[in-house]
């Protein structure tokens, strides 16, 4: 499905648009020209990895895939307007184009842990990229043990994918629990950073959790997971660093003797250490 050429976007076609907060948006897309896909029926990208998306006279970003490879004939993109080509993208409707290179990176190591206990820890618009993983891991329940998923937002109305998370809540052995940094009016939940959720799973340090948001964020959540008795290598993280080409060419993103394009997005914490790298 995915272009095997390194430096030549392919044609998408916006299928879709979503406004999810005021300054993010959800895009469904597929490709203007039909590739093989492989055997299995799925999309040939994983959960994790991400795509340079080009708008003419814009330029290129990277930008995390969020939907499923187990959803066939299309794949998502949340895209928040904060750039020039984020702007651009924007202003995108149904049936115009853009350019995408990839998949690129590695990806969340969802088959390796299958039959385990799970954690999702979001932030923000770091639950894009977990998105992905979540939407898999829901498609293959079976597979899988207890998923416990904590997601926080600096406001309600910054909260992405408000309508997903409370049906992946209301599936059997899926629990669910989200927050927002201060009290504001008209809510009713949680108040408080996301680690002031993670009381929650005080009881599952043996579980794998996977954690994705702003970098400070990420920094405090695996504090709190060490100090309540996580392995290293069983927190798995992303690390953001800039990605200009996105396959280890231009050395933007090399840190720690990796390159977080190809050598990650995806790391444990062990890998981190290992790396010399802060979070």
């Amino acid at each position: 499905m995915f272009n095997s050429k390194l430096y030549i976007p392919r044609a998408a076609i916006v299928e879709s648009v979503e406004e999810l907060t005021y300054d993010t948006k959800l895009y469904r897309l597929r490709f203007k020209y039909n590739c093989e896909c492989d055997n299995s029926g799925e999309n040939d990208y994983k959960c994790g990895q991400f795509v340079q998306v080009s708008v003419l006279g814009a330029g290129e970003a990277p930008i995390s895939i969020c939907s499923s490879p187990t959803q066939k004939g299309f794949f998502e993109l949340c895209v928040r307007g904060v750039g020039l080509v984020t702007g651009a993208v924007h202003k995108l409707e149904k049936g115009d184009e853009l350019g995408i290179r990839g998949p690129y990176g590695n990806a969340f190591p969802i088959e390796e842990v299958r039959g385990r206990d799970l954690v999702f820890i979001g932030g923000g618009i770091g639950l894009a990229p977990l998105r992905s993983a979540i939407k898999y891991v829901l498609d293959k329940r079976d597979d899988y043990g207890e998923v416990i998923i904590l997601y926080g937002a600096r406001t309600k109305e910054d909260i992405v994918f408000a309508d997903e998370i409370e049906k992946w809540g209301q599936q059997e052995g899926v629990s669910v629990f989200t927050t927002i940094d201060k009290a504001q009016c008209g809510w009713s939940g949680h108040v408080g950073v996301v680690t002031t959720l993670l009381d929650k799973i005080r009881h599952a340090f043996k579980y794998k959790a996977f954690v994705c948001g702003p970098p400070i964020m990420i920094h405090f959540t695996i504090k709190g997971l060490l100090d309540i008795g996580w392995a290293e290598e069983d927190i798995i993280t992303t690390l953001e660093r800039y990605m200009k080409c996105g396959v280890g060419k231009c050395g933007h993103c090399y840190i720690g003797g990796k390159y977080v394009c190809t050598d990650g997005p995806v790391f444990t914490y062990a890998e981190i250490n290992e790396m010399a790298v802060e979070v």
